[in-house]
């Protein structure tokens, strides 16, 4: 059985590649992670007509109608890049709408996300940091035509570029009672709060909701039965991460390998001394893992959705492993001039920190496991 990546899945990653090195190389990231905005309008717009930002939505709602996997190999490449933009936050808010969505819905939504004529995102987590529906304490006010929303939603991902926002929210008190619904960012009550990052190309901010009324149509799902729904996202938004932080860790190890080479101490590269290749080679392990752990979670996913959970938390939990200590260790062997802004491989190290508590970090997931595993 050949448990590789189809000649069409390698072509795409190719592609992906090829546009993310002409079009943004490491000195147009650095230009645009400075920028208010954190994306380029422009880029967001091309993605949108060569069919990444609509690459799960189905094909009657504008999009390409493939699956996970496809989706995993091009963030290891928008993670490699370090790609700015709300590419993961934008497919998570779509993702929301092909699972609990009703066709008046998809049909509303659906296709802006697709073409990048309209941003959006999660708005999950609030004061505690855990991202289940046990970490949510928003509570709906019902009224005549739906309910009505008062609080914070914090760390919202790419809050101040989007447009409309996927709320989670409390309709009782049992744990299970939530909900999801559509609140598009230009209605009464609603406003942003953007909020320091140590990666400045991952931007994130405070969700305000002030008297806030969601109709009903807006509702994802029958109220009061999101908690599986919110759940699945969850597990979705880490398997994302994971794909991004993949890249990333390739990345960062392509240029710790490369400086190892150039960089000549007592006459000889410094690639040459075990304490420099061992930690190189246990990073490659690492990453070849989780690449590993990712590839089966992209495919369940597609095919196995009752392995959803168990798989997400293990890739992510992994590989926010992984990828923190590769950060550290991609520093520590550039020397002291790794820390520096000159040098690419902080940036790297800013996105470990990044990507560690999205969606839950290892301590988070490792938990899961064990848990899931009866221990």
């Amino acid at each position: 059985m050949n448990f590789g990546f189809s000649e069409e899945q390698e072509l795409q990653r190719a592609e992906v590649r090829k546009y993310l090195d002409e079009q943004c190389p490491m000195a147009v990231v650095r230009g645009i992670s400075e920028s208010v905005e954190g994306y380029s309008a422009e880029q967001w717009k091309q993605l949108g007509e060569l069919g990444w930002l609509g690459l799960i939505v189905p094909e009657e709602y504008g999009g390409a109608g493939l699956g996970w996997i496809d989706l995993v190999a091009m963030l290891e490449e928008t993670g490699r890049s370090l790609f700015p933009s709300p590419l993961i936050s934008n497919t998570l808010a779509a993702a929301a709408l092909i699972e609990s969505g009703n066709a008046e819905q998809r049909r509303r939504w659906l296709p802006g996300l697709a073409d990048g004529t309209c941003i959006g995102t999660l708005a999950l987590v609030e004061g505690s940091d855990d991202p289940t529906v046990r970490g949510i304490g928003l509570r709906a006010e019902p009224d005549a035509d739906g309910f009505v929303l008062s609080g914070e939603k914090r760390f919202v991902a790419d809050a101040g570029s989007a447009d409309l926002f996927i709320v989670a929210f409390r309709t009782g008190d049992a744990e299970e009672d939530c909900a999801l619904a559509v609140v598009e960012a230009d209605a009464s009550g609603v406003s942003t709060n953007a909020v320091a990052s140590i990666d400045e190309t991952k931007r994130t901010g405070t969700l305000v909701l002030d008297g806030v009324q969601v109709e009903r149509a807006a509702v994802l799902g029958e109220a009061g039965s999101g908690a599986a729904t919110i759940e699945r996202l969850v597990d979705l938004g880490a398997i994302a991460v994971s794909a991004e932080i993949v890249g990333a860790a390739d990345g960062a190890l392509e240029l710790t390998v490369q400086y190892a080479k150039d960089r000549v101490q007592f006459g000889s590269p410094i690639g040459r001394y075990q304490g420099v290749k061992h930690p190189l080679a246990e990073a490659y392990v690492d990453i070849v893992s989780t690449k590993s752990l990712l590839y089966y979670a992209a495919w369940a996913v597609d095919k196995h959705p009752e392995q959803i959970a168990s798989a997400a938390a293990q890739v992510k939990g992994f590989a926010t492993d992984a990828f923190t200590q590769l950060g550290v260790t991609g520093i520590q062997l550039h020397g002291a001039v790794g820390y520096t802004q000159e040098y690419d491989i902080q940036l790297y190290l800013r996105r470990s920190k990044w990507a560690r508590p999205m969606f839950g970090d290892e301590d988070f997931h490792f938990d899961r496991v064990a848990t899931m595993g009866g221990i």
